[in-house]
């Protein structure tokens, strides 16, 4: 029996995302819950997997099976395909198992050619719709299906309308049409050397084949990339009779959300057109109406809207974002998904549910994607700063956040600037899809067109980037690159500007801002994760004001404080240098003792911050000659300032350059070959957590000794840890508790961890390095290659962004099990960059680890991560 490949809507459900993808499976679910959705029918993911997996061709019965369902759509339309007396047009679009919007093709009104044009033109009721149809479908069909740029389209189009002295698609007249018909015509000829298809099942299997093609294309590509989106078959292709907003001004086209996509609120939250198609809308080519307006001008259809969203919204347990048209006063759905929402509204609408009795706890916290929450943790614009600026532009809020930095006005510019070190806002008259990249390395958007549903707002949104859009005051040049506000003032690239996608308005230079303010839903919300979490979270931090951040999100302790950050301030990196440069053991202790102090208020300031939660100190990591200058300008203030000879002072920097130096002197290495070092620092610890005792203040001090690769390196520094704080706690005559572990970040001592956990008391996974030495990658060059690997799919993601769990996860695995069983008592974490992933922290809770440990910020990430993390592995 042949496979099947095609399902008419009537046959699918939402549970079949997989195969119908997300678009086609909620269309089958609305026809099965009787709403009014334009017939059709679905080509399933499988046609597209089996395209790629074959040669770019397609499965023998597949025209057959399109033919087929083709027939059932005309009998349940009433209109024949390609006949020009009743003929059928259809819209064919993409949409995969997972959401991207804007980033695959959709082609609109196929099924014309000149003999449907002229019979309806002669005989139709209506010519300036029928001219309108007709230029849209052969300006999309030949820009999607044939690649023919957009602009060249637009400028005809342009020309007429200069011509006709209108200023909107929509005003020209029949005349004008005509014009701009036959204008396209001659693209066609001219870029392509052929005329436009006239046989309708040809354009159907073009346009397939353009929609198929599109899984792949860059901005597609991209946008899996950046949303970490894997293991889909590819888009499925939806062929659905077309619905007309574009006929009258009883007709029209929306997009709505069942709630307010940037706040959360419950509430009816959209946009709507009249006589528009529903590319117009997402477009920004015109600012719409808000959906409110629609009451005062099709009643029937605003009431009707409404009932079908609050059964959606019932029905789908979430916010729904819904596309619609209406054609001579009746309304039809496209389109309805768990609406895209930023942090702040995706944690709102999560607590609101539950209050609701719609979801569990439970189920609120599998809702919100952990990286969302970033958006909640940056600052605002300070308001007493805010109502002095100056308000350069308004628009509309369509996503929240404050941003400022450089002007640049392409998407190209905005990657490279950004990938500078200084951040930019990407002004663009409106955005479009292949902008995609731009907008991520930008830190805002500002768009003179488009509504709160354009392309800008709704991948602003769910990037989390601050944007306004449809800011009508301004004037923007892109090809001199400057932009004009309503005062005449011109903003020229590399100006600084600043916008609150709250308020949407823009303001002239960079304006102060203040933290993020966490309560309300956010405190419910994470008070919800917290309860339902196993994993302890602990951060990353090496300063008191670091560790107090942390704590303010809700950090448990630290779990890695890098002390040679601490070296390289002021008067230190004199005494350190001093220490190196010294020729004898004397010598380096005189230079540390000027060290001590200044490390044990380090210790002290940080204990105190974190305010009884354990703090895992890591001993000196970095070779000593990362401490010394290498300019030749800066070796010689270095030698006045030292009063040693420059020939001392360059033959002593010579002396310390290592071919590999990641892999060379440093780490217990440094301890072992100067134990001093870890002398002072083991006495500042304990000298700081003995002081803050004697005061009553709860300390948990944790001492890690960096890059171990035997048993015997660890016992050695463990030893004079062990010795430097006895003596200490004799002198302070006071005990503490404190521990002793190590950071397992290279691949032998991961292999050898029972010997190892023999005699410590903790492992903090150290995934950085040990990424890099079981990869061979250098973690500072691997840039150069990653982006190629993943995009070859040699990797499926950077493995310094998220754990390669067949090879470093099963070191880290192997390690746990051994450790664990050597040392019953063995505690088990990990701080490198991966205690921030989500995916990272799912591993991680599945092996069991006591703790992961991150930058500040990502603390809230981690701690949701975490929730979901022990729901995800209870289940499996």
């Amino acid at each position: 029996m042949n496979q099947k490949f095609v399902y008419q809507f009537q046959e699918g459900s939402k549970e079949m995302k997989e195969l119908l993808g997300g678009k086609g499976a909620n269309l089958a679910e609305m026809a099965r819950l009787g709403i009014p959705v334009p017939p059709g029918f679905t080509i399933s993911t499988k046609v597209c997997q089996y395209y790629y997996e074959h040669n770019r061709t397609y499965p023998e019965s597949l025209m057959g099976e399109i033919k087929e369902h083709l027939a059932q759509m005309e009998k349940d339309a009433g209109k024949a395909f390609g006949n020009p007396h009743n003929p059928l047009l259809v819209s064919v679009r993409s949409g995969a198992a997972v959401s991207m919007p804007g980033m695959m093709d959709t082609i609109l009104n196929l099924g014309f050619n000149d003999d449907v044009f002229e019979y309806q033109l002669k005989n139709g009721n209506n010519p300036t719709f029928i001219c309108d149809s007709y230029r849209r479908f052969l300006q999309m069909f030949g820009n999607v299906v044939y690649g023919i740029p957009h602009h060249l389209f637009e400028k005809v189009l342009s020309k007429v309308k200069e011509q006709k002295n209108v200023t909107l698609d929509n005003e020209l007249d029949q005349d004008g049409l005509l014009q701009v018909i036959e204008g396209y015509k001659k693209i066609y000829i001219d870029e392509k050397g052929k005329g436009f298809p006239q046989d309708p099942l040809v354009q159907l299997m073009d346009a397939v084949n353009a929609v198929v093609g599109s899984w792949n294309n860059d901005r597609a590509n991209i946008y899996r990339r950046l949303n970490r989106i894997e293991g889909l078959l590819g888009t499925a292709v939806n062929i659905q009779a077309m619905v007309f907003g574009n006929k009258n001004m009883q007709s029209g086209t929306g997009v709505c959300f069942t709630r307010d996509p940037s706040t959360g609120d419950k509430g009816l939250y959209g946009e709507f057109l009249l006589n528009a198609q529903g590319e117009d809308v997402v477009a920004g080519i015109r600012t719409p109406k808000h959906i409110r307006e629609l009451d005062a001008i099709l009643p029937h259809c605003y009431q009707e809207l409404l009932r079908i969203l609050e059964t959606l919204e019932g029905h789908y347990r979430d916010m729904q974002d819904i596309e619609f048209t209406i054609e001579d006063a009746k309304l039809y759905l496209l389109q309805t998904r768990n609406g895209k929402r930023t942090g702040a509204a995706s944690v709102k609408i999560a607590v609101d549910l539950v209050n609701e009795g719609v979801l569990s706890k439970e189920e609120a916290i599998m809702r919100v994607e952990p990286n969302s929450l970033n958006q909640l943790l940056h600052p605002r614009f300070d308001p007493s700063h805010q109502e002095k600026a100056v308000v350069i532009a308004k628009g509309l809020p369509a996503s929240p956040g404050a941003a400022f930095g450089k002007v640049v006005f392409t998407a190209d510019e905005a990657q490279n600037v950004a990938n500078g070190g200084e951040k930019v806002i990407l002004v663009r008259e409106e955005t479009s899809p292949e902008d995609i990249q731009g907008m991520d390395s930008a830190q805002g958007i500002l768009t003179a067109r488009g509504g709160m549903t354009s392309h800008a707002a709704v991948v602003a949104r769910g990037m989390g980037k601050c944007c306004v859009s449809g800011a009508h005051g301004i004037s923007v040049n892109e090809e001199e690159k400057y932009f004009k506000t309503q005062l005449g003032e011109i903003i020229h690239e590399g100006d600084i500007i600043s916008l609150d996608g709250t308020k949407g308005e823009v303001y002239k230079g960079e304006l102060p801002t203040l933290p993020p303010n966490l309560s309300g839903e956010f405190g419910f919300f994470m008070e919800w994760a917290d309860q339902i979490r196993r994993l302890d979270i602990r951060t990353n931090a090496d300063t008191p004001k670091d560790a107090q951040q942390a704590v303010q999100f809700g950090a448990q302790g630290i779990g890695l404080c890098r002390t040679e950050h601490m070296f390289f301030e002021g008067e230190r990196i004199q005494a350190v240098r001093e220490m190196i440069l010294a020729d004898d053991v004397q010598g380096r202790e005189k230079a540390l003792a000027k060290i001590l102090p200044m490390q044990r208020e380090d210790f002290i300031g940080i204990f105190q911050a974190m305010q009884g939660r354990p703090v895992t100190v890591r001993l000196l990591d970095p070779p000593l000659h990362e401490f010394l200058p290498h300019d030749p300008d800066d070796i010689q203030e270095l030698a006045t300032e030292m009063g040693v000879s420059l020939a001392v002072l360059k033959e002593k920097i010579d002396s310390l350059k290592e071919f590999n130096p990641m892999l060379g002197h440093r780490g217990c290495r440094l301890g072992i070959t100067y134990p001093e070092i870890t002398k002072m620092q083991t006495r500042a610890i304990v000298e700081a957590a003995c002081k803050l005792a004697q005061e009553k203040q709860e300390v948990h001090p944790e001492i890690m000794v960096p890059l171990v690769g035997t048993d015997k390196e660890f016992i050695s520094q463990k030893e004079v840890i062990d010795e430097t704080a006895a003596i200490v706690m004799k002198e302070q005559g006071i005990t503490i508790d404190y521990l002793v572990g190590t950071m397992i970040e290279i691949p032998r001592a991961a292999l050898i961890a029972a010997d190892i956990a023999k005699h410590a008391a903790f492992f903090s996974f150290g995934t950085n390095d040990l990424t890099q030495m079981t990869f061979g990658y250098s973690r500072d060059d691997a840039g150069k290659f990653l982006g190629a690997y993943i995009d070859q799919k040699i990797l499926s993601v950077d493995p310094f962004q998220s754990i390669d769990q067949k090879g470093v996860g099963r070191l880290v695995s192997w390690a746990s099990k051994e450790g664990k069983e050597a040392n019953p008592t063995l505690k088990l974490g990990i701080c490198g960059e991966h205690g921030g992933d989500p995916e990272s922290i799912v591993f991680c809770d599945s092996l069991g680890l006591q703790y992961v440990s991150c930058s500040p910020f990502r603390v809230p990430v981690a701690r949701l991560a975490a929730a979901q993390a022990s729901i995800i592995n209870r289940k499996a």
